[in-house]
């Protein structure tokens, strides 16, 4: 009997038997029972082949491209009896892959937006209040912990209720997902009036709708707020959706969306020990695998970066901004709970805050996390899941299928 491949992941793929397979200019065109097609080029196989390119431990490739053998060295590609794609080489060796993993690859599984839910655009008139989950077995229960990030990714904003309320929860909570995203406000932080702030966060002030550290160039992913104590008046949270108010700019303010998106500034946070900086505009689009990044928290937007004759429609362009984003049909506005731990996309999602008195005590512990941690975690979970489940089956599952995030 023939013993499966090892593929290049970790993965257990279901074995997804080839039906035939046929060398075509250097490609394979691998088919199966069910229609699917997939042309594989021959080098592409020869470095995640097991007993070619693929080293077992690491499951990386251990060829340099300078390696790689000639295309033509392939001289044949033929099914096994158990479905597997064979291949011969000039140089005598016989390598099988594994048909599982090709279709995984064949079917696009493999992209990163494999397994994360799409994105979805809100506002106002869908939630009243941050989606919500109860919190108080998070720790415990993968199948939460899937719900909340998933959320997190969907909407961009999640709210957790009832968590413990001691001062290391929102620690102990995301370094369970991944790493803490470690900043010059420190890996984990407090929210609460200071005597001498070296942020407008640390004051009673009002604060308008933004995004946290635009002076970086990746701005953190997520952030998380978790309450421990609040007994003040007023201070109640807002949040909006950025990608839904950046569309709103984009057909209502034209001119203003392409100021927005073109005209840039230099960001600089001001403190003792500390100077971050970063040029860029407001609405930053950078690519279509991150189609959005807003830079729009005005205590740290240093000065324009432009010539003088666009400053006046720049500054224009921004009280269009702060306006839109501030409209009640973006904003979803709610008090902050004992317990409550609010997690939401730091590059889309715009928050604020109520000002309040001193007369109370308001104390929200915070932190930031990068995208590719909580997407990594949401993978595996739902991958280890899924192959508990059709390890207990008569007939395997097929993978899950991925989403792409719209570009």
């Amino acid at each position: 009997m023939n013993t499966a491949p090892l593929t290049p992941d970790f993965i257990p793929h279901e074995w997804r038997p080839v039906a035939s397979a046929e060398l075509i200019d250097d490609f394979v065109r691998v088919a199966w029972a069910d229609g699917a097609v997939f042309d594989a080029y021959s080098l592409w196989l020869a470095e995640n082949a097991d007993g070619y390119g693929l080293e077992p431990m690491t499951r990386e490739s251990m060829l340099e491209p300078r390696d790689l053998p000639s295309p033509a060295d392939l001289s044949a590609a033929t099914i096994d009896g158990d479905g597997a794609l064979a291949l011969d080489w000039s140089d005598g060796r016989r390598v099988r892959i594994h048909p599982g993993w090709l279709r995984y690859i064949a079917d696009d599984a493999h992209l990163p937006a494999s397994a994360l839910p799409v994105q979805t655009m809100w506002t106002a008139a869908d939630f009243s209040e941050p989606p919500t989950i109860d919190g108080s077995q998070i720790l415990d229960d993968d199948d939460v912990l899937d719900e909340w990030i998933a959320t997190l990714v969907q909407y961009g904003l999640c709210r957790l209720a009832d968590t413990p309320t001691d001062l290391d929860f929102v620690g102990r909570l995301i370094r369970h997902v991944g790493p803490i995203r470690d900043t010059n406000f420190g890996p984990i932080w407090s929210v609460q009036l200071k005597p001498n702030p070296d942020s407008t966060a640390y004051t009673g002030l009002n604060l308008g709708q933004h995004t946290d550290l635009p002076t970086r160039e990746v701005p953190p992913g997520f952030q998380f707020l978790h309450c421990v104590e609040n007994t003040v008046l007023g201070g109640w949270s807002r949040m909006s959706d950025g990608w839904a108010v950046v569309e709103a700019i984009r057909s209502e303010h034209p001119g203003a969306y392409e100021a927005l998106t073109t005209l840039e500034w230099v960001f600089m946070n001001r403190a003792k020990d500390a100077e971050h900086r970063w040029i860029g505009p407001i609405i930053d689009h950078g690519g279509r695998r991150q189609p959005l990044t807003l830079r729009a928290f005005y205590p740290v937007r240093s000065a324009p970066h432009m010539d003088r004759s666009d400053v006046p429609r720049a500054y224009e362009s921004l009280r269009v901004f702060a306006e839109m984003a501030r409209d009640p049909r973006f904003q979803v506005v709610y008090p902050f709970r004992p317990g409550d731990l609010v997690g939401f996309d730091n590059r889309r999602i715009l928050h604020g805050r109520d000002g309040f008195e001193s007369g109370g005590a308001r104390h929200l512990r915070g932190c930031y996390a990068d995208h590719d941690d909580f997407h990594s975690r949401l993978r595996v979970l739902r991958r280890d899941r899924t192959h508990q489940q059709s390890s207990t089956k008569a007939s395997n599952t097929r993978p899950i299928t991925s989403h792409e995030v719209p570009a």
